[in-house]
């Protein structure tokens, strides 16, 4: 919930603390107010926690003008209109879900959430609602394109498909405009302190492909009026969508560069520009782990294990000093697993042990639960 005092103003006063340009606000006091007070650039429009899958949750309050970026942004890009019907995917703690509701209300247009029931037939739901804007994590593609019907023109009536919140793969990209074939398929990117996402990348079948690092589609251009610099590695964005600071201003520590005069926030995630300035994705500065005093990105073992005869997706967790790999796909003796490796990994790196899942755990985001995978590979010895 947030307080907010006669001027508009909003924050949590719990908490403690002023944010940058936003004052501390006591309890409101006074008469109901006759109309809404109308709300300044440096007003909290909501405020988000961290999923604290690498600690522990932050709050972000998101000011008004860095959603206002965004929006104009949104509707400039994708034209949406009242004819249009969004997914609802997200669940509404995370920031993805703030998409769903404000470009539909921003255009005029319909949100229907998707209940995890829908899954099971997803092609007779799209069509029964008229779905016409997907928006979801990644994960779901190879989900659904496991099943005996597949996926090939699955969703006729889709005219963007949108996804994020972790890496898409090219083969799943590739599957789902099979599946979507009047749609236009992007990969967004962005954390929830960047407003929702801040860059974009537009599938081309043709140019993509050889544009991928470790199979992973680039995360593209920033947004217009958003900077980046590459800080020994890790992606580092300023400009009109970035927020303030945290809830708590203990939680700044770490989390922002400053440098040539501008402070930029520090995503955590490894970066490499190509010629014409896009990106890609290379990792997470946390998802880089010693094995054997071998420094890996874990991103580089799953696309290596993704390379394995009979290996559909692999998820790699370290545990015990070693890696434990979770695999889809057909079962293979581990040693077999381990030679086709030795081609494309140091020995040091590759994984000890491996499990074979129907299907990866997913979180209420329809997101791979590495915390969960994690948790399995501690309790096995």
């Amino acid at each position: 919930a947030v307080i907010a005092d006669e001027r508009g103003a909003a924050v949590l006063p719990a908490l403690g603390g002023a944010l940058d340009g936003v004052p501390v606000i006591r309890e409101a006091a006074g008469p109901a107010l006759e109309r809404p007070r109308p709300a300044g650039p440096l007003d909290v429009a909501y405020v988000l926690f961290t999923s604290g899958s690498t600690g522990r949750p932050k709050g972000v309050p998101v000011l008004h003008r860095n959603v206002d970026a965004y929006l104009r942004f949104v509707h400039d890009r994708y034209g949406f209109h009242t004819g249009d019907v969004f997914s609802q995917t997200f669940d509404l703690t995370f920031d993805l879900s703030v998409f769903d509701l404000f470009a539909a209300w921003g255009s005029g247009g319909t949100v229907v959430s998707v209940p995890p029931t829908a899954y099971a037939a997803l092609e007779r739901f799209v069509a029964e609602h008229g779905i016409t804007v997907w928006f979801s994590a990644p994960s779901l593609i190879s989900q659904l394109g496991r099943r005996p019907q597949g996926l090939r023109g699955a969703f006729d009536s889709l005219r963007w498909s949108l996804f994020c919140g972790e890496p898409l793969l090219a083969r799943d990209a590739a599957a789902w405009q099979a599946a979507a074939p009047r749609s236009t398929v992007e990969n967004l990117y962005g954390p929830t302190e960047l407003t929702i996402s801040c860059s974009v990348h537009r599938w081309d079948p043709e140019r993509t492909p050889g544009r991928c690092v470790n199979d992973i589609v680039p995360i593209g251009h920033l947004h217009p009026g958003l900077r980046h610099l590459l800080h020994d590695g890790e992606l580092c964005v300023t400009g009109d969508q970035m927020f303030p600071g945290y809830l708590d201003p203990a939680d700044d520590t770490g989390r922002f560069l400053d440098h040539d005069g501008t402070r930029w926030y520090r995503t955590g995630d490894l970066a490499r520009e190509l010629p014409d300035g896009e990106l890609v994705h290379l990792g997470r500065r946390d998802h880089q782990v010693q094995v054997h005093g071998v420094r890996v990105e874990l991103a580089e073992v799953e696309s290596a294990l993704r390379r394995v005869g009979g290996v559909r997706d692999a998820v790699a967790v370290p545990a015990h000093g070693e890696l434990t790999a979770f695999l889809l796909g057909e079962r293979r003796p581990p040693g077999d697993l381990a030679r086709e490796l030795r081609t494309m990994l140091p020995r040091a790196v590759i994984p000890r042990r491996y499990a074979y899942l129907d299907a990866f755990p997913l979180n209420a985001n329809r997101k791979v639960d590495r915390k969960e995978l994690s948790a399995r590979a501690a309790a096995e010895r």
